[in-house]
């Protein structure tokens, strides 16, 4: 008999979804361990990179420049 394998206790898209939420919270260098027995993702936090309010001024100039309609 071929060797069973166990059920996934995480998929990939969730994995996935721990890395965006945590690049969206503005993490830089954060680790993501997901404990093979349990399935359970754990983010650390590394350094965070916020946007100063100046710089989201910036951006939202920039992108509604760029979204312009007319």
């Amino acid at each position: 008999m071929r060797g069973q394998r166990n059920p996934l206790t995480f998929r990939q898209r969730d994995l996935a979804r721990a890395i965006r939420a945590a690049q969206a919270a503005g993490l830089r260098n954060a680790r993501v361990t997901v404990d093979p027995g349990t399935g359970k993702i754990t983010v650390e936090a590394g350094e965070s990179q916020r946007l100063e309010s100046s710089d989201l001024d910036q951006e939202l100039a920039e992108f509604e420049g760029r979204h312009r309609e007319g």
